[in-house]
């Protein structure tokens, strides 16, 4: 984002505030689908990385599918302009009334995680008169090589049908005659960058998919989930993910069946560029190794850092000096665990500097918090 060229317009906003570059998102999306629709992969953007009502109409615009992972995020959805019958719902403890929610809107799918899921679908599927439309979300056991907070497809993991539980999942499906069973769903991690982790994803799911077909399964639809990575320490240089190596991957050795859809739910890849978060620094206090700039946001504006020791690019936008030196840019909230970046040598920094903390489109906004009263940030786009 060119913060100079739009110098007089950040400059009148109150902050902390988060400002999204509309065209960035363009291209991006643009870049994803062109990718993606040389081999007719469908993609179902994660609207847990950003819900935002203009950034949802950008992925409406694009013709995305929406992943959710909560009644409100189906509702969002659905509100927000997407096809019901691309709209997938995940979740490892769904309510009863998300559940209804998803079968009145006629929502294309249900991922779940567990027999009493099933249970509990096909009953209120039953209720409501209507057939259910499922995927089975199974744990690969794939190292995806990420942060242990956001891993999700090793065995120890809350998420997903284990393979010792295959068998009674087979037999509850038989048994439920008020769902319809579409697909298989895996879902392994977030902000993966190693690609060859995807290579083991593949195999594993040629492997679980050959184990239900050996047992009388055909599936209309096998998700592979999302977790691609962006290039958080060089935003500038890499705006845009690798897509093409991405899903070259994915046609190069998944193993798909005939004439089944291949589906995908991208999320930070997608929108974590095209969002920055604008503070001001409210003090300059000395300290022994390394001097803080205290700025206005905080872990309630942005909680990644402070939550998975996540890593936001850091600049003083507007400095015109060629005086560096280190700082700790930390937040105003009552908690040591309130700190942005630690000593980054930034331009010599004063009171009334604007910070921005980059690539916070992914999981910023979406997070925020009332923590010690705090008001919720706004959002401008550009």
């Amino acid at each position: 984002m060119d913060f100079i060229k739009h110098q007089s317009l950040l400059e009148n906003q109150s902050t902390p505030f988060y400002v999204y570059d509309l065209q960035a998102l363009g291209a991006n999306l643009n870049a994803c689908k062109q990718e993606a629709n040389k081999y007719g992969y469908e993609v179902h953007y994660a609207l847990k990385a950003n819900a935002n009502n203009k950034i949802l109409s950008a992925f409406v615009e694009k013709g995305f599918g929406a992943d959710c992972v909560s009644g409100g995020e189906v509702q969002a959805a659905v509100q927000a302009g997407f096809n019901p019958q691309k709209i997938v719902f995940a979740g490892v403890g769904k309510a009863d009334w998300e559940i209804e929610l998803g079968l009145s809107n006629e929502i294309a799918c249900f991922n779940v995680e567990s027999v009493q899921e099933i249970e509990v679908i096909n009953g209120l599927a039953q209720k409501m008169g209507k057939v259910a439309p499922i995927a089975l979300r199974l744990n690969p056991n794939v190292d995806p090589k990420t942060h242990s907070y956001i891993t999700t497809g090793l065995e120890e993991n809350k998420f997903g049908i284990n393979p010792w539980e295959y068998e009674n999942v087979i037999e509850t499906a038989k048994n439920s005659k008020n769902i319809k069973i579409k697909g298989l769903h895996f879902h392994i991690g977030s902000q993966i960058t190693d690609l060859g982790v995807f290579k083991n994803l593949c195999s594993r799911v040629n492997e679980i998919q050959n184990y239900f077909v050996d047992r009388g399964f055909s599936f209309e639809d096998v998700n592979l989930g999302g977790g691609l990575g962006i290039d958080y320490a060089q935003p500038d240089e890499n705006p845009i993910p690798d897509y093409k190596a991405f899903f070259k991957i994915f046609d190069q050795f998944l193993e798909p069946l005939p004439n089944q859809k291949v589906h995908f739910e991208l999320g930070r890849s997608l929108v974590a560029y095209c969002g920055n978060l604008i503070t001001k620094v409210l003090y300059i206090k000395e300290g022994v190794k390394t001097n803080f700039a205290i700025v206005d946001a905080g872990m309630t504006e942005l909680i990644r850092p402070a939550l998975y020791n996540a890593y936001h690019k850091v600049e003083n936008i507007f400095a015109q000096t060629e005086d560096f030196e280190k700082y700790d840019v930390v937040g105003p909230i009552c908690e040591s665990s309130d700190t942005f970046v630690k000593a980054i040598e930034l331009p010599k920094t004063k009171r009334g500097d604007f910070i921005a903390i980059r690539c916070a489109g992914a999981y910023g906004e979406v997070m925020a918090s009332g923590y010690n009263l705090r008001k919720l940030p706004k959002s401008i786009f550009i």
